[in-house]
């Protein structure tokens, strides 16, 4: 009861109506270890005994990142989109080809070249994205490197 008081006190700081389909995404996303795509949202839900069809999935996400609440992350590679819940905090990630796995990179490697492009460029960046693409350990070690 407290996490729906919760993510209900979220909702309406951002001017949002409170709703048991927006309170129910936003858990599943904060659940979450990792970003996770519509289509796992759908299927926590259902697994919940939440009834939601995955247009009603969509169209909530779709408010939540217009609304700053919920961050999208489109994974060229895998060519879907992923979301996370908007701490505020400047991530990169890195994805694993191998199980698919998506694992936060805190430090910003290119902060310091962006700088560098702002002044010898006078180009005023106001945001990058970097994905990084490789194999990770479990993958490294079970021989999956192609």
């Amino acid at each position: 009861m407290d996490e729906i008081k919760k993510y209900g006190d979220i909702l309406k700081k951002n001017n949002l109506k409170n709703t048991k389909h927006r309170n129910s995404v936003i858990h599943i996303i904060e659940s979450s270890n990792s970003p996770i795509t519509a289509e796992e949202i759908f299927l926590s839900l259902k697994e919940k005994g939440i009834s939601i069809s995955i247009s009603t999935v969509y169209r909530v996400l779709g408010i939540l990142v217009k609304n700053r609440l919920v961050v999208k992350l489109n994974v060229a590679e895998q060519n879907k989109a992923c979301f996370e819940i908007n701490n505020k905090e400047h991530k990169h990630h890195l994805f694993c080809v191998g199980c698919k796995k998506m694992i936060a990179v805190d430090e910003c490697p290119i902060q310091k070249y962006q700088e560098i492009l702002e002044e010898k460029l006078g180009f005023d960046i106001k945001g990058h994205k970097l994905e990084i693409y490789g194999y990770c350990k479990s993958c490294k070690e079970e021989n999956v490197v192609e």
